[in-house]
């Protein structure tokens, strides 16, 4: 049967949503102590993958040679949660537990001596826009302290106090707002890093509950988060107009998320779920279009990841873990979230299609 010039000029304009067959290509047990784990960085110049081992420290992984080829000098006895890479320094940073963070060459993997900033941090976030790096402290009794150094002196430029006790991902739209979430009330502040200030804050429930996860899609201007969800609020990849703080878009994810990537050449977003343990993938078709393409079974743990911007493949970490009653376990996540981590099964997974 013939098509009609109309049906045919519909069809073309349908957005091509179809099935990648994202799967794991490759899995590399790590020996060592059980420790636990948190933020993935990859170089793409390099290839290599920077591992947030904690008390194994900042391990960096060569994905050719299939194996760790170095541990950065003290994060081990500083407990590393991960690095921000900033190439455009040749400059890491290595975000440890004990409130130092270790400035390290990207080139020669060689590190400078700690620097202390704070008794608690958690992670980083560089904004190239401003040149600041933001770092994530612990909470106080009225909120959270962020402290802006300048990049590449390290300097403190000023600090900033948002109410949120749990402040989470953050990323810049490359012009001149940062988006920061605040994971405890259901928000994301709009920082000029700048002028040190919050130009806006916006409410992201019902649509998502306790934002964890944030990337800028900067062509757009659409702020992506991944929320774990509580009560009512299932957790969800929920989308932001960066401009107006409106909800555009949400759907459904796993739970347990605690990080995601958008590829603007691959028009993908990528959720990591350690709960469900899945990874979702939704297929981007404009600033307001999206839809779930398919969602890929991982293993228990998988919560956190990074991309090669050049291969494309998907890097992410977990152990063989067990919810120790005798210990503090964090019931927000899970009932029965592991907080041990049993020798030589920290893993490195890599996904594609």
């Amino acid at each position: 049967m013939a098509i009609s010039t109309t049906a045919l000029a519909l069809i073309m304009m349908t957005p091509a949503f179809a099935f990648d067959g994202w799967h794991q290509q490759h899995a590399t047990a790590i020996e060592g102590k059980g420790s636990g784990y948190d933020y993935v960085s990859v170089d793409s110049a390099t290839h290599r993958v920077f591992l947030g081992h904690r008390k194994e420290g900042l391990q960096v992984f060569d994905p050719t040679a299939d194996k760790v080829i170095k541990v950065i000098d003290k994060t081990a006895i500083d407990s590393s949660d991960g690095a921000v890479l900033i190439p455009e320094f040749d400059l890491g940073i290595s975000n440890n537990e004990d409130g130092t963070i270790t400035p390290f060459k990207l080139s020669t993997l060689e590190a400078q001596a700690p620097i202390k900033v704070g008794e608690d941090l958690d992670t980083s976030h560089y904004d190239a826009v401003s040149k600041h790096l933001v770092l994530n402290m612990g909470a106080g009794q009225d909120g959270t302290e962020l402290i802006m150094l300048d990049v590449p002196s390290l300097k403190e430029v000023g600090r900033l106090k948002v109410p949120s006790k749990k402040v989470e991902g953050a990323d810049s739209d490359g012009k001149s707002a940062f988006f920061l979430a605040a994971q405890d009330l259901d928000k994301v502040y709009k920082i000029d890093t700048k002028a040190g200030k919050i130009v806006a804050t916006y409410d992201t429930a019902p649509a998502c509950g306790r934002p964890t996860a944030v990337t800028v899609n900067t062509v757009d201007e659409r702020v992506y988060i991944s929320c774990r969800g509580h009560d009512t609020i299932k957790p969800s990849f929920t989308v932001l107009d960066g401009n107006s703080g409106k909800v555009v878009y949400s759907a459904e994810i796993g739970g347990g998320t605690d990080s995601i990537v958008y590829d603007g050449d691959l028009k993908r977003i990528f959720t990591a779920n350690g709960v469900s343990a899945n990874l979702n993938v939704f297929e981007v078709d404009g600033p307001d279009s999206y839809k779930p393409l398919e969602t890929l079974g991982t293993r228990a743990g998988v919560r956190t990841m990074a991309m090669d911007r050049q291969t494309k493949a998907i890097y992410a970490i977990t152990a063989e873990g067990s919810a120790d009653a005798s210990k503090k376990i964090l019931t927000t996540v899970s009932p029965f979230y592991a907080n041990t981590f049993f020798p030589n099964t920290f893993t490195v997974l890599t996904y594609g299609k």
